[in-house]
């Protein structure tokens, strides 16, 4: 197999990124990466020391990617809901493993703080970081269900999520 004259780990990153989302972490093998980027396997361990130090990188990246996403959002509550919903539904394998252990608490950190600015306008500073906490646990269980198909009893689940972040924003007001 001819080597690219380069391959930089973010196209590495990238290229695990897809496979991730197409076959699961399960699929997401030193092997799968480096026939997507056209590389033999052990030139990736220059580069990463196995396969979970590029899954971390590849955590981080996603994690950025949505922290990017959600300051373009902010301040409105609704809009920080709504693009954190679509990142889910467009990265869902990654969206799940964003909150592993494995997870850069400095990304953590970046990408909270456009719901923890957003929560401080409704709260006041120093209930901030609690409200920031309400609305990512309500809207990560609310997705981690909905990706899973766990909503099986009919209804319009848009419709659910909106009520409910109605209803959790009006709390927070209150």
């Amino acid at each position: 197999m001819p080597t690219p004259s380069r391959t930089t780990n973010d196209q590495v990153i990238a290229a695990a990124s897809e496979i991730l989302e197409s076959n699961g972490a399960a699929g997401l093998t030193m092997q799968a990466v480096a026939v997507r980027v056209g590389v033999r396997a052990p030139s990736l361990y220059k580069r990463f020391r196995d396969r979970d130090a590029l899954l971390a990188e590849v955590i981080a990246a996603t994690i950025d990617s949505l922290g990017d996403r959600l300051v373009a959002a902010e301040p409105d509550l609704a809009r920080l809901a709504a693009t954190y919903r679509d990142f889910a539904h467009e990265r869902p394998e990654a969206f799940r493993l964003m909150f592993t252990a494995s997870a850069p608490y400095e990304s953590l950190l970046a990408a909270a703080e456009p719901l923890i600015r957003s929560a401080s306008a409704l709260v006041g500073e120093e209930r901030a970081l609690d409200a920031a906490r309400l609305f990512t646990a309500w809207a990560t269980g609310f997705l981690q269900m909905e990706l899973s198909g766990a909503f099986r009893l009919g209804g319009d689940v848009d419709r659910a999520f909106d009520y409910g972040l109605e209803r959790l924003v009006a709390g927070l007001r209150a």
